[in-house]
């Protein structure tokens, strides 16, 4: 598929030492393949190329990147793999088809009309051919007359289009949209304009929208006069599509940015600056334009989508992205009005301008994407660990018997709950990683949903629970209590609250001391991490920072549910054999030891430094400390201080799902070194003895409170093998 031209390399590297000699297999490095036999522009190879992906076989559907000019079927998404990505969302025809977008938006006018008053009114032809009839009549007593456009309801290119100023002349017919004419534009050296303004949509599930801060203004080729009986029918001075005034004779090809029948949004808001207006509200204008039509749009996009994908986890990667081209015309006082929205705006490049603005728009669309390589092979990870859970009954909630006691029912709601956070947790975390990627790949883009400003997200997301109201009011109730969610407006913070008084409460009805939210004290608060020193013969590549865990995106998340579910294994430095531990600690998932049941009445100097550690429900990302300086002033020098600082924390430190080995190491190895009387080695021997004891104990009762599934025994013979143990 990839016609050979994927690089070969050697593995340079063996992961672990070995006597036997291995054969080292040729390893292919990954490539990202884009279909693009659906396009007949050439510049979206050009930019498939700049890319650096891999142009497949025109019958390839496995390929990472699908482009296709026109829509795709429905069934076609359904049968998307996860790490593939096609430029086209089921449903988005309830914007982009004239007749629907005007069916659409006359049904959030009626309660939204404040904030919907950027669309021409409209008639559907024939269903609303009498309203439009008493309109006009209505128009002949009040002894004023307006001009109306008419256009097919499916029509592109400004094919068949045509003016009217006396509407009773006009006659019923199928698939027709009257509107009313905008007459007074505002005008550039006397010419009429619009707009052309791409939108990147990456998501429906959230709504994501991006906007190109540049684009095309398409000018009229003859001098605009106020329509008349006499000009109704020149159609150049009225119509600013370039596929109608391209075929006039005055349509200027001028290659500079300040001439021409067909200029860039930039050179406007220049011009704009210029001539003193306010370019700043020209944008919000736009951005809230185009963010109001496209909540008109999410009920239908989100409800299709999670028709093709019914088993997709919600905040998911999303397999479909849209480029769309929204025609906007300004009048006079420069209050954008929407006139259409193209599904497949036309990416053809006969002026320099237009090669420059749309080849912008795509390269940083694909950015934005984070198309790579490694998606299909997680993609075929995750299915296979999705397959095992499902064989082996893992992760699934156990259920509630009829005869339950009311401490089973709790203790169940109290799970159930947990569940829930955690998982809204992984969702969060990995939406956060996203937004890094798009913060720091966003070229010529802005986000304009969800919006930074509060104010502004709390109005989109009223509006966003009106339309999903009006459109899908009984048809999907679970979608409009998904969007009414507490937990989805939740930050990262809230979250880790909400978890840690679940366990709290769950402390409490197991009948276990619990402690006290808030600030804790000194002693169970954990001292600074220092830096450990590399030693001749450790294994360096088997740390790994969990600091930036979070900036990779999705994969810690990955990995949150399988981490929290490890035992935590204790490593004692004790003199004779420290290099051994710090190897096995690296290459296994060092954790601290669980915390005591006892506590010191000892506080350490140096336990101030530490950030407060969560507790085992509340999964967080350590951050770096900032504080390295004070805390290497505080470190301990007498082997009896290092000692108790070391069992202090060891004993009352509440531990991080994600927590890396290379954070677990604390500064424990350095004070062990000056330890040579042999007082100090029997008082660390007799510690030791006493935390093997506790262990012992914890781990026996962690045992008797699982309930194991082994394969091919029966509940019965898991039971006698857990005796055994």
């Amino acid at each position: 598929d990839n016609h050979g031209t994927a690089p070969l390399t050697l593995s340079s590297e063996l992961p672990y030492q070995s006597t036997i000699k291995r054969k080292v297999r040729k390893k292919k490095h990954g490539v990202i393949t884009a279909n693009v036999a659906g396009t007949k522009y050439e510049i979206v190879r050009v930019v498939i190329r700049e890319m650096g992906f891999v142009k497949t076989r025109d019958e390839d559907e496995t390929a990472n990147l699908i482009w296709s000019d026109s829509a795709v079927q429905q069934e076609k998404i359904a049968e998307l793999r996860n790490y593939q990505r096609i430029n086209h969302f089921p449903g988005m025809g309830e914007i982009c088809r004239k007749d629907f977008l005007a069916r659409n938006m006359t049904k959030m006018i009626k309660s939204q009309p404040q904030e919907y008053s950027f669309v021409p009114r409209t008639w559907i032809f024939p269903a609303e051919y009498t309203q439009f009839q008493n309109y006009v009549k209505e128009l002949k007593k009040k002894r004023r007359q307006k001009t109306f456009i008419v256009k097919p309801a499916n029509g592109a290119m400004g094919h068949g289009i045509s003016l009217i100023r006396n509407g009773e002349k006009l006659q019923v017919q199928d698939h027709l949209i009257v509107q009313e004419y905008l007459d007074k534009p505002f005008l550039m050296e006397g010419y009429k304009f619009d707009l052309r303004v791409y939108i990147l949509v990456t998501s429906c599930d959230p709504l994501k929208v991006f906007l190109y801060h540049d684009g095309l203004v398409r000018m009229g080729t003859e001098k605009y006069h106020p329509p008349s009986d006499s000009n109704l029918s020149q159609l150049y001075m009225h119509l600013t599509n370039y596929s109608v005034n391209k075929h006039n004779e005055h349509f200027e090809r001028d290659e500079t940015e300040d001439k021409g029948s067909k200029r860039s949004i930039k050179w406007f808001t220049e011009f704009l600056e210029t001539n003193n207006l306010d370019v700043s509200k020209f944008w919000s204008d736009i951005s809230e334009l185009v963010v109001k039509t496209l909540i008109v749009a999410e009920p239908h996009v989100l409800h299709a989508y999670r028709m093709c994908r019914p088993g997709q986890a919600p905040g998911s990667d999303s397999v479909c992205f849209e480029v769309l081209g929204f025609d906007i015309l300004l009048d006079r006082k420069l209050k954008p009005w929407l006139l259409e929205i193209n599904r497949a705006p036309s990416f053809g490049t006969d002026q320099k301008i237009d090669y420059d603005v749309k080849k912008g728009v795509l390269l940083n669309a694909l950015k934005l994407l984070n198309i790579r390589t490694s998606d299909k092979r997680r993609n075929l990870a995750q299915q296979k660990a999705e397959a095992q859970k499902r064989l082996y009954g893992q992760g699934s909630m156990k259920k509630l018997l009829p005869g339950s006691s009311d401490w089973e029912k709790q203790r169940h709601t109290l799970e159930r709950r947990k569940e829930e956070l955690k998982e809204r947790l992984a969702q969060v975390r990995k939406q956060i990683s996203k937004e890094e990627h798009e913060n720091r790949h966003m070229g010529n883009y802005r986000r304009i949903y969800p919006p930074d400003d509060k104010t502004l997200l709390e109005k989109y997301e009223s509006l966003l629970a009106t339309a999903f109201q009006t459109f899908l009011a009984g048809r999907a109730a679970s979608l409009q209590r998904e969007m009414n969610n507490p937990l989805k407006r939740m930050k990262e913070e809230d979250i880790l609250d909400l978890l840690e008084q679940c366990e709290i409460d769950d402390e409490k009805l197991m009948g276990k001391c619990t402690r006290q939210r808030g600030p804790k004290p000194l002693c169970s608060m954990p001292e600074s991490a220092q830096p450990l020193r590399r030693l001749k013969n450790y294994n360096s590549d088997s740390s790994c920072d969990s600091g930036s865990s979070m900036t990779e995106s999705g994969e810690e998340t990955e990995k949150e549910d399988h981490n929290e579910k490890k035992e935590k294994k204790v490593s004692y430095d004790i003199e004779e054999n420290k290099y051994k531990s710090l190897e096995r600690s690296g290459k296994m998932n060092w954790k601290p030891s669980i915390k005591n049941t006892k506590s010191p009445s000892y506080s350490s100097p140096t336990s101030s430094t530490g950030p407060i550690r969560r507790s085992v429900s509340c999964p967080r990302s350590i951050s770096i400390l900032t504080m390295q300086s004070q805390a290497a002033e505080q470190r301990p020098f007498s082997a009896k201080a290092s000692l108790q600082i070391q069992h202090a924390s060891s004993v009352n430190r509440s531990h991080s799902l994600n927590r890396s080995p290379s954070s677990a190491r604390v500064s424990q190895t350095p004070s062990l070194g000056t330890m040579n009387s042999s007082g100090s080695e029997s008082l660390l021997q007799q510690k030791t003895k006493e935390q093997e004891v506790a262990l012992t104990k914890e781990t026996l009762l962690v045992i008797n409170d699982m309930r194991m599934k082994f394969p091919g025994k029966t509940d019965e013979e898991s039971e006698l093998i857990i005796e055994d143990v």
